[in-house]
């Protein structure tokens, strides 16, 4: 850090500590923490990103780029004011950071203002995510055109991008822990290992942090909150941690998630021009609904899973409540879809044709 210029040897009235981080298959990297600044420097709030937004928009493309910028946060300078805020002490010496480090509370904030700000106006072919810019376009000619307009303004800014991590004009890309172009996404081996390997849970902790890693991907899966019932079913009382009963019931939803993440489910983009069906099912456990479109040649894609478990009170619901419950949830869900466009629903329960024939002035 010292040879690149990102801090420099001095003193302050602020003081953190350093710690080192592991990182896999990498040198430990150094991290500085921040926590007793919480109280000193005001917390700053952007709009969090969209993942399944920006995925979806990049995987219709039929040419894709990722930039990469080099060493993100340090190329952000930092002011006099929180250089000394922001200094750090370690066992060979005290420094004070001239670029903007990683571990501090308001980072995520400055970054991902100044690359809304940098890419503004270009929102129809640019997406980005902290570091990672994806450009994607249907068409060589346009792509070329794109990327140049992309990278001068990377130039004006001054910042500069890391070539080995680039992916210049790809087919396929890896972004965002999915594999996206060509008008469909599946989700990345490597995340999805990270799922397969996952040791059975023995507390809620584990449970939880299995869930946050699954559920990544649960807009692949069919029912995945049906599925998952019994899991999230043995995190309940006031005790957030401790350890669970593992029944035969979560045994099996366990391996059933990780089951249904082996058969690599693969979605695709939607097409605004064509008619959207959207499929809804219900059970005495929840309910799920699945939005699909019929190609030329007449062949069925989903687009999109969806799923929710019923409430205590849902699950007193009769058949055919839960059933039109089931429509109005994937209806109000999937509007960003279905506003505008025809679109048909499908479902398994005949008694709910009703419903285009009768007016009922009960509000429920």
């Amino acid at each position: 850090m010292l040879k690149l210029g990102i801090i420099e040897v001095g003193e302050s009235d602020y003081m953190s500590p350093m710690i080192l981080v592991e990182v896999a298959g990498k040198e430990p990297r150094p991290c500085i923490d921040y926590r007793k600044l919480n109280g000193i420097i005001r917390t700053e709030y952007f709009p969090l990103p969209n993942i399944e937004e920006r995925v979806e928009k990049v995987s219709a493309a039929k040419f894709i780029t990722v930039f990469d910028l080099s060493k993100g946060y340090w190329q952000i300078p930092l002011s006099k004011t929180a250089q000394r805020y922001a200094a750090f002490c370690t066992s060979f010496g005290t420094y004070r950071p001239l670029r903007m480090s990683f571990g501090l509370k308001n980072a995520p904030y400055f970054f991902s203002k100044l690359m809304a700000e940098l890419l503004n106006g270009l929102e129809d072919f640019v997406v980005p995510y902290l570091d990672d810019i994806a450009i994607f376009s249907d068409t060589w000619e346009s792509h070329i055109k794109h990327m140049e307009t992309v990278l001068q303004r990377i130039k004006r800014a001054k910042l500069t991008i890391k070539p080995s991590k680039c992916k210049f004009a790809q087919q396929n890309v890896k972004f965002l822990g999915h594999i996206v172009g060509q008008g469909f996404r599946t989700s990345s081996e490597i995340k999805v290992q990270a799922v397969l390997e996952f040791p059975t849970p023995r507390t809620k902790t584990q449970i939880r942090a299995f869930l946050g890693i699954a559920g990544y991907y649960q807009k692949y899966i069919n029912l995945f909150s049906v599925i998952a019932a019994p899991l999230t079913d043995a995190l309940k009382g006031r005790a957030k941690k401790g350890e669970i009963k593992w029944t035969t019931e979560c045994e099996n939803a366990f391996r059933e998630l990780k089951g249904k993440l082996i058969d690599k489910p693969v979605l695709y983009a939607p097409n605004f021009e064509r008619e959207f069906i959207v499929q809804t099912d219900a059970s005495n456990a929840g309910m799920g609904a699945v939005l699909t479109q019929l190609t030329e040649q007449g062949e069925e894609h989903p687009i999109v899973y969806l799923s929710k478990k019923f409430s205590e009170v849902e699950k007193r619901y009769c058949t055919t409540e839960k059933e039109c419950a089931s429509i109005v949830f994937a209806i109000k869900r999937l509007h960003y879809y279905l506003d505008g466009n025809s679109f048909l629903v499908m479902t398994d329960h005949n008694p709910l044709v009703w419903l285009n024939r009768n007016v009922s002035s009960n509000p429920d």
